[in-house]
């Protein structure tokens, strides 16, 4: 039979009619309020590919390298035009629009289901297509583009992926009553990231479609199902509602005034969400992300699948440290406005939060690398500065407390990457602080207070570890977003984050974990262990992203950091050392120490690392980077065979960008730390003028517009680094631009993914317009 009604269906269905299919049957079957519905089967799809005889071309033409754009490309063109220009048995057609008019003659939705789609240990929501408000004129066509969705780009990458052979996966289309929602939008039966008791749901005004799609910021609620309180109520500014048009059309419209501002659901429709929600979860004994609508009054389940993203406790990625997590959705700060009060007056310190979270500690001072023994797990350090000597002890830490340093600071890096709550720049911590008391540090405020002042919390929140700001579903873009990584210690916990790899690996905290400069090293143990050192530590990192790519920044520290070390009384004293000896320009005045860098890179590629990229940090012209290519060359890097680019982190060199794009680089990534500083002639890590420090001034912009345009006329790719990269607002400027990818901290990898999902979408909402 080419369809079937919900009501005939089940779970062990999952091979005939896809998972959303499978899954709208159990609950129509266990009496939930699910629209009435047929299925067009998944072996309709594969005898209609078959008889046709399209089936062989079809996944020979999906037969390519999916890290391979342009093939990905044309094989996804290739396979979608194989489906839509070939007829529908005549049988087919008369079977569907006899069920269509059994229905009854009103516009439907028509919703793919894929049998690799909202599988218990595999979600592949959004894969494929969904169209709303269609009429029976137009269902054959909707079908079929449902059909052809099975080979998008995206879908195709993602089963190669996931080890899925094409020719394993079928697809059926759900061909549903349409419910004209007044209100929409989605609910996690239990935490998404934790699988705790705790609802949330994400509502908004007309079909859900703007939710799911990110067109719209939903309003957000979060209830304890134990209780049955409703904890958090967030009322978003709703500036956008998607509504069906008069020719059927699913069109977006703005929302009236009146109710841009307003409570979208009330107590009782949450109630009646979380008592639905609850029977969901019972019949499938699982979390489910529901989606969900209601119209006239009474609510409809539109699909529901299992939460594939709960963290197993023992784990968990995230840190223990972390004990004040917020939900998904929640507003930061504090409830009660009488807490805050009290707190405000306890505080001891200010400084800059440059590592989220908020932990209580017993103080210790470490003034220099004797003192670091006497570090022990959940201490709060305090220090001048810190070092990469002092990481080991940062990971037993439960807080990092700085008297110098800014947000770039290696405090503020090493702090993020660890997962560990830090203040930097207190100016006198380590004077007002006394060893033994015991404090709570805020990261996100900036803040030391005396005392315990966190809350209590249950033995299960503190094993729960870190939560996400949005569903812990990772968003499908077509701007890649990577991530920032500073220590080879921070690896696995950068991969989990699913990154499309690392936008900046640094290596000079490889070097300067040894306690010696490069010379001093290679003098005391030879330059086979300098080499060795370089190896090892992006080894593990490659290892942990491959086949990702992993974009590794030759040495750039300032003089300054290296007269710290073993042998560093033969460093250059600067005035200025940010201005002054690093970066290129110092691998180039030493090419011996630059040729041992480069041979760590030629060692890695023998390893089988082809997913290590070689970037060159703080150049000013293309003269800098022919005089490296040469070395490169000279070592038996081929730059015609791997991936190679540079660091603009000057204006000389965004003004210079298409002689630097001529020397044959594939990529530039924005350092906008330096990059600001050098614009705006202020040091980053000056507290004298860190206010006026702006990555988003006009200039700055204007020099990375300039740069974009110019490398996309080269075919070079671009990409930002620095600290920037996790601003909404910066990310919002380069996904406008055509930026290739964004590469943020690990802590806000996942807001960067949403962040630029919602302007994709937007941009192609107006692309369409």
């Amino acid at each position: 039979m080419p369809t079937l009604w919900l009501d005939e269906i089940g779970a062990d269905d999952l091979a005939r009619v896809g998972g959303k299919a499978a899954s709208l049957g159990e609950l129509t079957g266990a009496g939930l309020p699910v629209p009435s519905a047929f299925v067009v089967t998944a072996d309709t799809y594969r005898s209609f590919i078959e008889a046709t005889g399209i089936d062989e071309p079809l996944f020979e033409a999906v037969d390519v390298d999916s890290d391979d754009s342009q093939a990905l490309a044309e094989a996804a063109e290739r396979a979608q035009e194989l489906i839509l220009e070939t007829d529908t048995p005549p049988s087919v057609r008369e079977d569907l629009l006899a069920a269509y008019d059994e229905m009854g003659d009103e516009d439907v939705a028509v919703r793919s289901s894929a049998t690799a789609e909202d599988l218990p240990d595999a979600s592949f929501a959004g894969q494929q297509d969904t169209y709303l408000n269609v009429s029976r004129a137009d269902l054959l066509q909707r079908v079929k583009e449902c059909w052809a969705s099975l080979f998008t780009q995206r879908a195709i990458y993602y089963r190669n992926e996931n080890d899925f052979a094409h020719d394993a996966v079928d697809i059926a289309v759900v061909v549903q009553q349409m419910v004209d929602a007044e209100k929409s939008g989605v609910m996690f039966t239990s935490h998404p990231s934790t699988g705790g008791p705790t609802a949330i749901i994400e509502a908004a005004w007309g079909l859900g479609e703007a939710v799911v799609s990110g067109a719209v910021s939903p309003d957000n609620y979060i209830v304890d199902r134990e209780s049955g309180a409703i904890d958090e109520v967030t009322v978003a500014d709703k500036k956008v509602m998607c509504v069906r048009g008069e020719d059927g059309e699913t069109i977006e419209r703005s929302v009236p005034e009146e109710k841009r501002n307003e409570r979208v659901l009330s107590e009782d429709e949450i109630h009646r969400l979380i008592e639905i929600g609850e029977r969901v979860e019972d019949h499938y004994d699982t979390p489910q992300d529901v989606e969900w609508a209601v119209y006239e009054g009474e609510v409809y389940l539109l699909q529901s699948r299992p939460i594939t993203t709960i963290d197993d406790p023992e784990g968990s990625a995230g840190s223990a440290n972390e004990v004040e997590s917020q939900p998904p959705g929640a507003k930061s700060g504090v409830a009660d406005g009488g807490a805050m009060e009290s707190q405000s007056e306890s505080v001891r310190l200010s400084g800059i939060g440059s590592a989220p979270g908020r932990v209580t500690g017993v103080v210790r001072i470490v003034d220099k690398l004797d003192n670091l023994d006497k570090v022990e797990d959940g201490d709060i350090i305090v220090a001048e500065m810190t070092t990469p000597d002092m990481v080991p002890a940062m990971k037993r830490a439960n807080g990092i407390i700085t008297d110098e340093g800014g947000m770039t600071s290696h405090a503020a890096i090493v702090s993020r990457e660890l997962g560990v709550p830090a203040v930097v720049g207190a100016e006198d911590a380590t004077q007002k602080l006394r060893d033994g008391e015991t404090v709570t540090l805020d990261g996100d405020k900036g803040t030391v207070e005396k005392g315990a002042q966190v809350p209590e919390t249950s033995d299960e929140e503190k094993d729960a570890g870190p939560v996400e700001a949005h569903s812990a579903v990772k968003p499908m873009t077509g701007t890649e977003v990577k991530v920032n990584v500073s220590i080879p210690e921070a690896a696995e916990r950068a991969a989990a984050t699913g990154a499309d790899g690392v936008g900046l690996l640094r290596i000079e905290h490889m070097i300067l974990s040894t306690d010696k400069t490069p010379s001093r090293y290679v003098e005391d143990h030879g330059e086979r262990a300098y080499v060795d050192e370089i190896v090892e530590g992006v080894r593990s990192v490659a290892e942990a992203f491959y086949p990702r790519p992993v974009r590794v920044r030759t040495l750039d520290a300032p003089s300054d950091e290296f007269r710290q070390l073993q042998g560093g009384e033969d460093e250059p004293s600067e005035h200025n050392p940010m201005l002054g000896y690093r970066g290129v320009r110092r691998s180039l005045d030493r090419p011996g120490e630059f040729k041992l860098e480069l041979r760590a890179f030629e060692r890695l590629y023998d390893l089988g690392y082809d997913n290590v990229e070689l970037m060159l940090p703080l150049v000013t012209d293309a003269e800098d980077i022919l005089r490296a290519k040469a070395l490169m060359q000279e070592v038996g890097i081929d730059p015609e065979k791997r991936d190679w680019g540079v660091m603009v982190e000057t204006p000389a060199s965004a003004l210079s960008i298409e002689e630097i794009c001529e020397t044959g680089i594939d990529f530039v990534s924005f350092g906008t730390n330096d990059l600001t500083q050098y614009t705006l002639a202020l040091d980053r890590n000056n507290g004298n003028v860190a206010d006026r420090f702006d990555e988003l001034h006009p200039a700055v912009l204007e020099l990375m517009s300039q740069v974009i345009g110019t490398c996309r006329e080269y075919d070079v790719a671009t990409s930002i680094c620095g600290q920037a990269a996790s601003k909404p607002q910066m990310v919002d400027f380069l996904v406008d631009e055509g930026v290739t990818s964004i590469s943020p901290n690990i802590d806000a990898v996942r807001d960067v993914q949403h962040e630029v999902k919602r302007v994709e979408q937007r941009l192609l909402l107006e692309s369409v317009r």
